[in-house]
């Protein structure tokens, strides 16, 4: 079972689901981007799961360290330093509070556009003579995974045998795609210190949640704690790979293949003993793009399972959410009786 202890209820939130928590999977799917077979391995992936793990993905690994070791000297400030960059609003930094609407857990993290020349001067000064080099890591890493997230897409559009091969990747190269970028870090928990390896004791990192946007791309360090919730509703621990990328499928992509890939519900685990960096990439479209199920996905008689809306109207009413809700919800189609 989940909990928290006492002392660490102020800060956290227990998570809806009460689950023994898992040993690692070792069956989370596996794409080589290098093989003519990754266009089919991504869908069945998506329709399984919602997430998979790509190798050879064509990032440089300079890119993934440099910015690694960027955010490990802003994570490793002064509170009173790093809460200048704060706080969040929803860009920005945040500490253990989680969006406005209640949701905690133990981490700090920093919430950031992918348009690194919009960077606020309020948040760079924290950096000092340094906010340069940050800058430049950032703005090398999100190039090189937003060109391997296309790919991604677009082999995936391949996969589903729908035309043009660009019709998710556009949304996240138009030049109004509202992706963005995170970097969370999650201290060493005091409260799992001590507690042997057999101890069922458990503290939320990050609550168990969707991602809203069409595709989620993560990186972490080699610190357990992501665990990804099946169809069966148990919850599975990932074994971490600071080589690789995770993907998970968001919400809006769930939305335009008419629930054939599944937006994957996912959380995070705090550690006792080691300290968890990860870097995500959220490609999002356009503000005023509308999102609805593709025809070219959908059967000849099939039915779409949701209203029509644009991501700002999905994003705001995401952001007015606790973590745990069923977003996608108030856009569903209720079916006639």
């Amino acid at each position: 079972m989940v909990f928290v202890t006492k002392s660490a209820s102020e800060h956290f939130s227990y998570p809806r689901t009460s689950t023994k928590v898992s040993k690692l999977f070792s069956g989370i799917p596996l794409v080589d981007l290098t093989k003519p077979d990754s266009k089919q391995l991504i869908v069945n992936a998506c329709e399984e799961y919602g997430f998979f793990k790509i190798i050879n993905h064509g990032v440089p690994m300079d890119f993934i360290t440099r910015l690694e070791s960027e955010a490990i000297k802003f994570f490793s400030l002064p509170l009173s330093e790093k809460e200048k960059s704060g706080p969040p609003n929803p860009l920005g930094y945040g500490n253990k509070h989680i969006g406005k609407n209640g949701d905690v857990g133990w981490v700090e993290y920093l919430l950031l556009t992918t348009n690194t020349e919009s960077i606020s001067q309020r948040f760079l000064s924290v950096f000092g003579n340094n906010a340069e080099e940050f800058c430049s890591a950032l703005n090398d890493y999100i190039s090189a995974v937003k060109k391997m997230t296309c790919e991604i897409l677009e082999l995936m559009s391949e996969g589903l045998k729908i035309q043009p091969r660009n019709v998710f990747s556009k949304l996240l190269m138009d030049e109004q795609s509202d992706s963005c970028f995170r970097l969370n870090h999650y201290p060493p928990c005091p409260e799992l210190q001590g507690l042997s390896s057999a101890s069922t004791r458990n503290v939320i990192g990050f609550g168990e949640h969707t991602d809203p946007q069409i595709i989620s791309v993560l990186r972490s360090n080699n610190t357990s704690g992501l665990q990804i919730s099946l169809r069966d509703g148990s919850w599975i621990s990932v074994p971490p790979d600071q080589n690789s990328f995770f993907i998970n499928v968001g919400d809006s992509l769930q939305v335009l293949t008419n629930g054939r890939f599944e937006s994957v519900r996912h959380r995070v685990l705090a550690n006792g003993l080691k300290s968890r960096v990860s870097m995500i990439y959220f490609g999002g479209p356009p503000l005023s793009e509308k999102i609805a199920p593709l025809q070219s996905v959908m059967n000849a008689e099939e039915e779409s399972m949701y209203k029509e809306f644009t991501w700002f109207e999905y994003k705001k009413s995401a952001y007015s959410s606790r973590l745990a809700d069923n977003r996608l919800g108030h856009f569903e189609r209720i079916a006639a009786a």
